[in-house]
């Protein structure tokens, strides 16, 4: 009865205040209508409604909960232009006197899809207006508000990308990709999710879009049953309504993360783990610190890690020397490793706060990035070959701390771009957690990929079995050089990936005038020389004249998918959609040019004539997703499937929506059997 008296009295007061008339430049929610950029006829762009609450004022979701009022948009639209539905993020809840309400306290933006009307002419400019209402409340009063809201739209080729709509479109909810199941029973609506085991829920809360299903105050119940989260929520104490379909938003975590549902009838199963709150509906942080230690130390063994290994050996022989400067070297070695791992973490961290649909091993997606990288493969190239030898202490055969901290960090950077084994559900829930036990998780992986080399450096027995230090070291070095070339050769192919030909011939080029001044300068070093000034000045010409002309060259080349053997088709969620409901076996499959673990499991398990013909018996439709340049949407379905990063592979067995997740590492036959059960 308290409760019920509470929302007759928030009705009436609700009631006298929309009598009330609210001018626009009194509204205490600032509403703006803006264009992404201009668009061709008959093509979509993106509009946002940005609105900016005053502080202790919030506005509203598209269900509003026990109390409010969303917003409503009568559109005044050029002949042939057509708007879709308002999209929101991920709202938050607020409780006041027993009624939940569905909120937003911070600036937040409602998208809508225009459409431009197929007969517009290129150069024409539309005007759009739009007549909003919307309800602007703090915990004590509310105000019913409008604004008349106007943009223009160019009928012409897009421009340049809009950060801000970016960061608009990362806080909406992803798509789940597969349908969920509902169903009543025992005065509870019982929603089954399909939510890989590896996804990390913390604090979930299911948001009904759908009006008068389920009571909003009363605690939601959530348990975990294999790749099924199962919500269940009591339903509304008045006249509850029991729709033929629901759809809903699950937040998955405090921050905001969040995916869409669409349910339908059907079985829904009993039983489960029940979630009791955060610390349970998610591993513990000393599990997931353990996971990503596992992790690094098993990253020294994975195909992505080959490249360094030759800087790496050089290091191990010369540790034998004393054990003061080994334990030195392990010690610089493993500060070296955690470093480059907290920069790359709390890089990635910070993009992804600020709305940037990046993952694990986004450095490699970006043309200048590998173009450092490729110059700094060329530099170690002849350096191993004897053409010149480092100006400071680093991978001459003398060893020094400096030099072991300089092979940590570029050890690290080069582990990264891959994840391995226990690794994935660790990142995963990093992008989740808060920045201090985020970054935890980064420098345990850190310390995982050092841990082989901390450990010789501070056991003897096993320092004792390195070989020892000789004349054989240089042939040594001569013969590490082999690798190091080839992934320099390997990162020109990458740069034309990403950047297109005409970027990958203008780096070549760069780098072999860095290969004669390297010359130069090592005739120099046999001479007794340093660098000299024209050495320097001519390098740093260089150098200035590539950061200048190379961003300019950055051409992205087609993002057509690679069909190969199996004849994959381009990943999409539409086409995950599609090929659930065609009732075949589903295999999905990221891959990345960069992704050196990819492109051997793609040899030995993928792209081969057994697994082709397993799969064209079975019927099998095959996704493949290519993350070698930035792609928000497969960012966003990585996310949502517990992953931070590639490879990543997933089997939906036919007539299932709920996909097995296949370990980062496929042997010869695992598609076959896959294929033939």
């Amino acid at each position: 009865m308290a409760r019920l008296a509470a929302l007759i009295a928030f009705l009436l007061h609700l009631l006298i205040l929309t009598a009330m008339p609210a001018r626009a430049s009194e509204t205490n929610i600032a509403a703006t209508l803006l264009a992404e950029g201009p668009a061709m006829p008959g093509s979509r762009v993106t509009l946002a409604i940005d609105m900016q609450p005053k502080p202790g004022w919030h506005g509203y979701w598209q269900n509003p909960g026990d109390a409010g009022q969303g917003m409503t948009v009568d559109w005044a639209l050029p002949p042939g232009a057509k708007v879709g539905a308002l999209a929101y993020p991920v709202p938050a809840t607020l409780t006041i006197a027993g009624l939940m309400n569905h909120v937003f306290k911070t600036e937040y933006a409602v998208l809508v899809p225009f459409t431009v009307p197929a007969d517009a002419k290129p150069g024409q400019v539309l005007d759009l207006r739009a007549k909003a209402q919307w309800l602007a409340c703090t915990d004590e009063i509310c105000v019913p508000e409008q604004g008349e809201l106007a943009t223009r739209v160019t009928v012409g080729p897009p421009g340049q990308p809009d950060a801000r709509f970016d960061a608009w479109r990362a806080a909406l909810p992803a798509p789940l990709g597969s349908p969920a199941r509902f169903a009543f029973a025992g005065g509870k609506l019982r929603v089954a999710i399909p939510l890989p085991a590896a996804m990390q829920v913390s604090e979930p809360h299911l948001f009904l879009a759908t009006n008068s299903v389920v009571d909003y105050a009363a605690p939601q119940a959530f348990f975990r049953d294999g790749d099924l989260l199962v919500a269940e929520l009591p339903i509304a104490k008045f006249e509850p309504a029991q729709p033929a379909a629901i759809e809903a938003v699950l937040r998955l975590s405090p921050a905001g993360d969040g995916v869409t549902i669409n349910a339908a009838p059907g079985a829904v199963p009993t039983g489960g783990t029940r979630l009791q709150g955060a610390a349970a509906a998610t591993p513990s942080l000393a599990w997931l610190v353990l996971a990503a230690l596992a992790g690094g130390l098993l990253l020294n063994i994975m195909p992505c890690v080959f490249p360094i290994l030759s800087l790496k050996a050089l290091s191990l022989a010369r540790a034998g020397e004393s054990e003061a400067q080994a334990r030195a070297e392990g010690l610089a070695y493993t500060a070296g490793v955690i470093v480059a791992c907290l920069a790359l973490g709390g890089l990635l961290l910070g993009l992804r706060a600020a709305g940037q649909e990046v993952g694990w091993a986004f450095q490699l997606q970006e043309p200048l990035v590998v173009a450092a990288l490729l110059l700094l493969a060329v530099a170690i190239t002849a350096n191993l070959l004897g053409l010149y030898e480092f100006m400071v202490p680093g991978f001459a055969s003398e060893g020094s701390p400096q030099g072991a901290f300089a092979t940590g960090l570029l050890a690290a950077f080069a582990a990264t771009p891959c994840t391995g084994p226990f690794m994935a559900a660790a990142m995963g829930a990093a992008l989740l957690l808060p920045p201090l036990p985020a970054l935890l998780l980064f420098a345990a992986l850190g310390l995982g990929i050092a841990l082989p080399f901390l450990a010789i450096a501070w056991v003897p027995a096993l320092r004792r079995r390195m070989p020892k230090p000789g004349p054989w070291m240089g042939k040594f070095r001569n013969w590490m050089a082999l690798p190091m070339g080839l992934t320099a050769l390997a990162l020109i192919w990458l740069a034309s990936r990403i950047g297109g030909n005409a970027f990958a011939f203008a780096l070549g080029l760069i780098a072999v005038i860095v290969v004669a001044a390297l010359v130069l300068l090592g005739r120099r070093q046999r001479n007794g020389l340093a660098g000299g000034r024209l050495w320097w000045g001519g390098l740093a010409a260089l150098l200035a004249l590539s950061a200048i002309g190379l961003p300019g060259m950055v051409r992205a080349p087609d993002a057509s998918a690679e069909a190969g053997l199996l004849d994959a088709q381009p990943f999409s969620e539409e086409a995950l959609a599609k090929a659930q409901a065609s009732g075949k076996p589903v295999f999905v499959y990221m891959t990345a040019d960069w992704c050196l673990s990819c492109k051997v499991n793609e040899r030995v398990a993928i792209e081969r004539e057994p697994t082709r013909a397993a799969f064209q018996k079975a019927g099998v439709i095959v996704l493949r997703g290519d993350w070698t340049r930035r792609d928000p949407a497969i960012t966003r379905f990585l996310t949502a499937q517990g992953a931070a990063g590639i490879p990543l592979y997933l089997w939906y067995p036919a007539g299932s929506s709920t996909p097995e997740q296949l370990p980062q590492v496929l042997g010869p036959d695992s598609l076959v059997k896959l294929a033939q059960r």
